[in-house]
C-alpha cells in the first residue's frame, strides 16, 4: 500500500484516540469483507424493546431470554434487513436487537461503490424516517380522538341558576381542551419522537479476520439477551472498575474482587524450558492446590503457565489473571470469561491503560507482571 493510499484511508479513521468507534487506518471499507456492526441509541435510552425471559431457561424454550420489541424497535430491525435492497453487494447475515443498541453482521460480497460508513449513515437515515412516520401515526390517533362534549358531562341539576350552568359548561370545555393538550404532550414526549435523537454518533465495527471467528460472532449475538439478564443480576462482577490500589500499583479490572481476600493464593510462574512431562506434573500439582481452595494468580505468559491456568479455569476453580491491556468504561468480558466472572471464579486485572492496538509484551513488562502476581499472592 502506497503512502498516498494510506493517507486516503486515514481520512476515515477520525481523530487518533482511544475509541471503539474509530475506524481501522489501513483497511479499505469498500472491499469484500464481513463485519460485525454495533450501533447505540442516543444516551443509551432503552427504546427498542424490553428484556424478557428466564436467564437459565434453555435457548430453544419460550422462556429463553429475548427482547420484546417496541414498534420503533421493529421498524429499526426491518430497516436493517432491507439494506440489501439498497446495496445488492451486501448480504445481511444477522441482527440482534437490544433495548438500547443493536448488533448486526454484514457480508460485503463485492466491492462497494461507497465507504461502509455511508451505508450505515443511510441505514440511520431510514430509521429516522420510520421514526417520523410512527410519530405522525401517533399524532393522527390523537387528532382523531373526539373531545368530550356537553352531552358526555353529568347532567346539571335543574335548580342550579342559568349563570352557574354556563360557568360549569365552560369549565367542562376547558377540561376537555386540557386533556387534549396532555395527550399531545405525551405523544411529543414519546421515545420515538423526532425531537429526541435516535442514534448516538458513529458506530463500532469488527472486521472478520478468519471464517473460524464467524460462529463465535453468531453465538455472541444470539446470547446477548441472556448475557444482559445475567449482567443485571450480577452487576458487581461484570462492570469494569478502576483505581484499585494493591501495594504501590493501581489497577483496573473486571470480575470478583473478593478473590483478593482468599486465604490462600498462589502465583503461577513457570519456565519456558519445561518439557511436556514437566508441565503435566505442574498441572497436577496446581490443580490439586486449587481443589484444596487455592486461588491461582498469573499473567499466563509462558506455555507452561498458560496450560496450568487454562486447566484450572476449565475445571471451574477461581483464578486471578494479570493482563497487559487495561479496561475502559465500556469494557466487558466475553465468551467463557463472561460466565466465569458471573459465577465469581475470575478476576482480571491490568496495571496499564486500555488501548485498541495489538501490542506484544516486552521482556520488561513480563517481568513486571510476574512481580505483580507475586505481590498479589502475598497479600495479607
Amino acid at each position: 500500500m502506497t503512502d498516498e493510499q494510506i493517507a486516503q484511508k486515514k481520512l476515515y479513521a477520525g481523530e487518533k484516540k482511544t475509541s471503539m468507534k474509530r475506524r481501522d487506518d489501513y483497511h479499505d471499507y469498500s472491499d469484500r469483507r464481513m463485519y460485525m456492526i454495533t450501533i447505540e441509541t442516543e444516551g443509551r435510552r432503552p427504546i427498542f424493546g424490553t428484556l424478557k425471559g428466564d436467564p437459565f431457561a434453555p435457548s430453544d424454550s419460550e422462556q429463553a431470554p429475548h427482547i420484546e420489541l417496541t414498534e420503533l424497535g421493529k421498524a429499526v430491525q426491518s430497516e436493517w434487513m432491507g439494506i440489501h435492497g439498497y446495496y445488492p453487494q451486501i448480504e445481511v447475515m444477522a441482527i440482534q436487537m437490544m433495548p438500547d443498541h443493536l448488533h448486526g453482521i454484514l457480508f460485503v460480497t463485492a466491492p462497494l461503490p461507497v465507504h461502509l460508513g455511508q451505508v450505515i449513515s443511510g441505514f440511520k437515515a431510514g430509521c429516522r424516517k420510520a421514526q417520523r412516520a410512527l410519530v405522525q401515526a401517533e399524532q393522527c390517533k390523537v387528532a382523531a380522538k373526539p373531545l368530550p362534549t356537553a352531552k358526555s358531562q353529568p347532567p346539571i341539576p335543574a335548580k342550579v341558576p342559568a349563570s352557574q350552568q354556563a360557568v360549569s359548561q365552560q369549565a367542562a370545555s376547558q377540561q376537555a381542551v386540557s386533556q387534549q393538550v396532555v395527550v399531545s404532550q405525551q405523544a411529543a414526549a414519546s421515545p420515538s419522537h423526532p425531537s429526541l435523537l435516535l442514534f448516538a454518533k458513529g458506530y463500532n465495527d469488527l472486521i472478520l479476520r478468519s471464517y473460524d471467528e464467524l460462529p463465535t460472532w453468531v453465538n455472541y449475538l444470539r446470547d446477548n439477551p441472556r448475557r444482559l439478564m445475567i449482567k443485571r443480576a450480577k452487576p458487581e462482577f461484570l462492570r469494569p472498575f478502576f483505581n484499585l490500589h494493591i501495594g504501590k500499583q493501581c489497577y483496573s479490572g473486571i470480575g470478583n474482587r473478593q478473590l483478593l481476600t482468599a486465604p490462600w493464593r498462589i502465583a503461577v510462574r513457570l519456565s519456558r524450558r519445561l518439557t511436556d512431562s514437566d508441565i503435566e506434573r505442574e498441572i497436577f500439582r496446581y490443580l490439586e492446590a486449587a481443589r484444596q481452595g487455592a486461588v491461582l494468580v498469573s499473567p499466563a505468559i509462558s506455555p507452561a503457565e498458560k496450560r496450568v491456568m487454562r486447566t484450572v479455569f476449565d475445571a471451574g476453580f477461581p483464578t486471578i489473571v494479570l493482563m497487559e491491556n487495561g479496561f475502559g468504561p465500556l469494557s466487558k468480558p466475553h465468551g467463557e470469561q463472561f460466565y466465569a466472572c458471573a459465577k465469581g471464579t475470575l478476576l482480571m486485572l491490568s496495571p496499564w491503560e486500555h488501548h485498541n492496538e495489538k501490542r506484544k509484551l516486552t521482556a520488561h513488562q513480563c517481568q513486571q507482571l510476574n512481580l505483580m502476581a507475586l505481590e498479589i499472592a502475598a497479600l495479607k
